[in-house]
């Protein structure tokens, strides 16, 4: 498998079985955790302050709606007795929905308009949700109600009808906040998005870590999910918050591979951080990636590792010598004669005899000689 071209984008990389005496260990005291720290200080807060949602409704009004709430957010079966299914049916006509107070039903109505592309539809069922359910209510019915926006394609409206609630600290707050990233996320507000990902934190960034976030329904039922930590980088990248969404990912307990592809995309972000940090990144990446025998991530690492020192004026030596050994046994032909052709005239002849193998065998096989070619 040929080495990747050096890319600051998390991909996923292919393992691959060979022995580890390519990376010389990195010590204990490595300025990893310094760096997060120093960054985390000085950019955590980012001047994304967090919102402030409307006051929280006094204990008694949400203690007497409370029951109210858990029957609102209920999938309650149609008339005809049968649960609603996102496919055309009789209950689902526009005049008996619009008719209705059923959240459930209401949500079901809009993905069925949103997948049959009925604009007019949309519009009619997003104004009967912004008025059918008017403050104050229960966090439920505002998190239903708010839902069902989303799948009309109105987030922004969404947005609007989280505001209308104040949570309280603890569980309601975390559900609020979810409720708030997904309504961002579907109208592209990367920065609300951001925000309620910092709220999600509760200070800590590594708090996301843990934490999944549904980025995709599929129609089978499954989901396409990735860790909060990682969407909140993408946000704060699509800001300009370079330095932020490195520290973020550097905020990260996870090792192995996906903490080494965390370090490498940290490192394509930190431009103005000096060197040395930056290699030393790349060395603690290149470790993880070792230890998780992600040969091809570490055949990536090294790319990139030249191309910072190259870039700096510094020697590349190191660095070459690693990952030419690491392409012969990976047998990454492409990456090895990529190497030598830098090398060029300075080989000799036993590395320019491979160099011509290395030509062989990468040549496409519809040139002369190529296995494909036309027979004379």
């Amino acid at each position: 498998m040929g080495a990747r071209a050096a890319s600051p984008r998390l991909t996923p990389c292919g393992g691959f079985a060979v022995p580890h005496p390519l990376y010389s260990p990195v010590r204990r005291d490595s300025p990893l955790g310094c760096l997060g720290r120093a960054l985390l200080a000085s950019s955590l807060l980012l001047g994304l302050a967090l919102p402030r949602p409307a006051p929280a409704q006094s204990g008694s009004a949400q203690s007497a709606t409370s029951r109210a709430a858990a029957r609102a957010t209920t999938a309650q079966p149609t008339p005809s007795g049968r649960l609603l299914d996102p496919g055309p049916a009789a209950e689902l006509a526009l005049p008996r929905v619009l008719a209705s107070s059923d959240l459930a039903l209401l949500s079901r109505a809009c993905l069925q308009a949103a997948r049959a592309d009925q604009g007019p539809a949309l519009r009619a069922l997003r104004l009967h949700l912004l008025a059918v359910k008017p403050a104050p209510q229960p966090l439920a019915v505002v998190l239903a109600n708010a839902e069902a926006l989303v799948n009309c394609r109105a987030p922004e409206d969404a947005l609007n009808v989280l505001n209308r609630y104040g949570p309280a600290p603890g569980r309601e707050r975390r559900l609020w906040f979810l409720a708030q990233w997904r309504a961002a996320e579907a109208g592209l507000n990367h920065r609300v998005a951001a925000r309620a990902l910092l709220g999600l934190a509760e200070g800590r960034l590594a708090n996301l870590d843990g934490l999944p976030l549904t980025l995709q329904l599929r129609r089978d039922g499954s989901r396409v999910s990735r860790p909060a930590l990682d969407v909140l980088a993408d946000h704060l990248v699509v800001l300009g918050e370079d330095q932020q969404a490195a520290a973020a990912l550097l905020a990260a307990r996870q090792q192995g591979q996906l903490g080494a592809e965390r370090l490498q995309r940290a490192v394509a972000l930190l431009v103005a951080l000096p060197l040395q940090q930056r290699n030393q990144l790349l060395e603690t990446a290149l470790d993880q990636a070792a230890a998780a025998g992600a040969w091809g991530l570490a055949a990536e690492l090294l790319r990139d590792q030249r191309a910072l020192l190259q870039a700096a004026g510094a020697q590349v030596d190191r660095p070459s010598e690693r990952f030419l050994r690491l392409s012969r046994r990976i047998d990454d032909a492409y990456g090895e004669w990529q190497l030598g052709r830098e090398a060029g005239a300075r080989q000799d002849s036993l590395g320019l005899a491979r160099q011509q193998q290395l030509e062989q065998q990468l040549r496409s096989p519809r040139q002369g000689g190529g296995h494909a070619a036309p027979l004379p």
